[in-house]
């Protein structure tokens, strides 16, 4: 049976995965091209996994892993290099944020988790003090699987308040700043996701103190999630959940429609080239 070395600990998650992933397809003897067939996956997104450079969902490696007759190996071994990424109190929300049919999120400071690129996440996460390089990895992989809630057969919906200056805060420098707003454009192409801005002029102060987003679940009740400078609270107490669901309400209201906020974040991507 294959067994997978342990993770070389000078080497990033993700190109260590994909050179194992490439091992054992080489050993297989299959192409990237008919594996790319045989997975329904294009075989550019095969080349960019395998070399480290893009993050697999559960789903392709699922696929990956059933294509190699691997038996579960390299899942795990994807799991094993994810696992323990987020925060212990951060996990409940993903459980909850994987369940839900509708996910609302306002942000005063940064592009919210699940429209991040990696290079602005990266970015993000290394403001944390004291993390050390392969926590970054670590953490990084694991908001990007996060955003493999949109390749599901249905997913869910995603509605978004931005403050303006979201757009304008050098995070990274213009090169990450010009792909990260490329990305807000591209994710409003699917009608399942929606950015509002919400203009600086206007000198809106609620939710300054912090972001927060709200799920709704079918066969439960909504679950809010509240930003803090040490860590978020997940709580579904109806008094927390209204007080959230007022505070969005309002900033709605404040906020410029959709199409208004495209030309908003068009303009905004011109001044990053």
């Amino acid at each position: 049976m294959y067994v997978p070395p342990d993770p070389d600990p000078t080497v990033k998650p993700l190109v260590f995965l994909g050179a194992e992933m490439r091992k054992r397809r080489i050993r297989a003897n299959l192409t990237q091209d008919r594996l790319a067939r045989t997975i329904q996956f294009s075989q550019s997104l095969v080349g960019f996994i395998e070399r480290g450079e893009r993050t697999p969902s559960q789903n392709f490696m699922q696929r990956y892993d059933d294509a190699l007759n691997a038996g579960g190996e390299l899942v795990r071994l994807w799991a094993h290099l994810t696992r323990g990424a987020s925060p212990r109190w951060f996990r409940n929300w993903l459980e909850v944020e994987h369940e839900a049919h509708t996910l609302h999120a306002w942000e005063p400071l940064y592009v919210p988790g699940l429209l991040q690129t990696e290079e602005y996440a990266r970015v993000v996460i290394r403001g944390e003090p004291g993390i050390t390089e392969p926590q970054v990895d670590k953490a990084v992989t694991a908001r990007m699987e996060r955003q493999a809630i949109f390749e599901r057969p249905s997913p869910p919906m995603l509605r978004v308040l931005l403050d303006e200056g979201v757009l304008h805060r050098p995070i990274g420098g213009k090169k990450v700043m010009h792909r990260q707003l490329e990305r807000l454009l591209e994710a409003v192409e699917s009608p399942r996701i929606g950015i509002q801005i919400i203009p600086v002029a206007l000198g809106v102060t609620t939710g300054l103190l912090g972001g927060f987003a709200i799920a709704q679940l079918s066969d439960t009740s909504d679950n809010v999630y509240i930003e803090s400078a040490t860590h978020g609270h997940v709580t579904d107490r109806p008094e927390d959940v209204e007080a959230i669901r007022s505070r969005y309400d309002a900033l709605r209201a404040t906020a410029q429609p959709e199409h208004t906020s495209i030309e908003l974040i068009r303009e905004a991507e011109k001044l990053w080239i």
